[in-house]
């Protein structure tokens, strides 16, 4: 044994030493990131800055509105001229000629060419470059809205793993409890080995009811993580925040508002911006001028009787519709036109149904978590304590007890999951509701 024990002795003092060294790095992470290992109670507020600071859709939508404004910036300007310089009329058998530069007898040329485009084509292209852009904004500001519902969604699913984990790791505690006395009263004779075994099954099944809620916790913890951009910290996450308060909105919704929504917004945008760009389409046909203006210079000698000295000259560039006239071009603006249409058509449909569900939805979920806090969890509890009280003075079998305990076991869990159903619906109806940055 000894020969055994002290290489383990050693790898013993070789992990010890390594965890004291990682243990600088890893403060320095946990000051950098506002996390660290420990147990850290997250509320809702402070798990919705870090979103709005790391989730990485926030990220993306960010870099689209970037791309998009540099989009706009790109079409609006006008095209940039072109510059020709030309020698021509170089005689390799009489040479160029003797003296400077300007005596050489080539014909050089110095060209500018200026396209102009006709038919506001800029102007169109601008604003639908900006429409564009403003649909992006709208697409943010619905990335937003969607990321603080998943937010809430997963936090709530924390807050509901937390609960469960509770509640059946208290279950199992009170079946290792009732294990040492139901053994005690078998070697007095008060019960039979079957009921000692029918309570051990439910223990054992506690036990594994616990260890899955722990289970599901580690999930939820990675799942607000991912949304916050503090991966390396889930293990510690907790939702410190109570279940809210079950209260219904009065009244309905006015639909009126899903006009005002970030997702109907920007649908609406880029219909606008589809008809600018079918606009632009159709004003293709309007011919575009291409201007040019040179300088020539092409002196004579005595070996070049036909230079013209300096001359200038004008040139005027038009476009011939003899193989096509954009038709192709103009169609299939006009058929992404009508797809933006048939889109805005869709999203309007989706936000209404989506309202009308998250408003019937957290109806339904109030009532359960208030008929819940009225009454059932009350008479659960009371029925569980006065099986214990029973079956610990002999009035009550073994297998009612156990029934009384999986039902006041069932009825909390149920319970919270009504809590964590109403957080989740009145999340899904806000998010509805959201037409702005707030």
């Amino acid at each position: 044994m000894t020969g055994f024990t002290r290489p383990m002795r050693s790898l013993q003092v070789f992990f010890a030493l390594a965890l004291l060294l990682a243990a600088p790095a890893a403060s320095v992470y946990a000051q950098a990131t506002g996390l660290g290992r420990a147990n850290i109670d997250l509320s809702l507020a402070e798990a919705q800055r870090m979103m709005l600071a790391k989730n990485r859709d926030l990220q993306a939508a960010r870099r689209a509105q970037e791309a998009a404004r540099a989009d706009s910036t790109t079409v609006d300007r006008a095209p940039n001229p072109n510059l020709t310089l030309q020698t021509a009329n170089i005689n390799p058998r009489f040479g160029v000629g003797a003296g400077g530069l300007r005596e050489k007898t080539v014909d050089t040329t110095v060209r500018i060419d200026q396209l102009i485009e006709r038919g506001d084509k800029r102007e169109l292209r601008v604003k639908t470059a900006r429409t564009l852009e403003a649909a992006v904004d709208a697409d943010y500001l619905d990335t937003l809205r969607q990321q603080r519902q998943a937010l809430r969604y997963a936090y709530y699913d924390l807050g509901l793993a937390q609960e469960k984990a509770t509640i059946l790791s208290d279950t199992a505690a009170l079946f290792d409890r009732s294990l040492d006395a139901a053994e005690r009263r078998l070697r007095a004779g008060d019960i039979s080995a079957a009921d000692l075994s029918r309570m051990r099954v439910d223990a054992l099944r506690a036990m594994n009811d616990a260890r899955a809620a722990e289970s599901d916790r580690a999930r939820a913890q990675v799942a607000l993580a991912y949304l916050i951009g503090a991966e390396a910290s889930a293990q510690g996450l907790r939702a410190g925040d109570p279940w809210p308060n079950a209260t219904t909105p009065p009244g309905g919704f006015d639909y009126g508002l899903i006009e005002r929504r970030p997702d109907v917004r920007a649908a609406k945008e880029r219909v606008a911006a589809a008809e600018s760009a079918r606009e632009l389409a159709r004003r293709l046909r309007t011919r575009d001028v291409s201007v040019g203006a040179q300088f020539e210079h092409w002196p004579q000698s005595e070996i070049n009787q036909q230079g013209t000295g300096n001359s200038f000259g004008i040139a005027i560039s038009v476009p011939l519709f003899v193989r096509h006239a954009y038709e192709g071009e103009i169609r299939r603006a006009e058929v992404d036109l009508d797809a933006t249409r048939d889109g805005l058509e869709r999203v309007r449909a989706l936000a209404t149904g989506e309202l009308s569900r998250a408003w019937a939805d957290l109806q339904s979920a109030s009532e359960r978590v208030r008929r819940y806090n009225d009454s059932l969890i009350g008479e659960a509890k009371r029925a569980a304590d006065a099986a214990e009280f029973a079956y610990k003075n002999g009035a009550l079998g073994i297998m009612d007890l156990l029934d009384a305990r999986r039902i006041l076991r069932a009825t909390q869990i149920d319970a919270v999951t009504a809590q964590a159903d109403y957080g989740k619906a009145l999340a899904s109806w806000e998010a509805g509701m959201a037409t702005k940055e707030d």
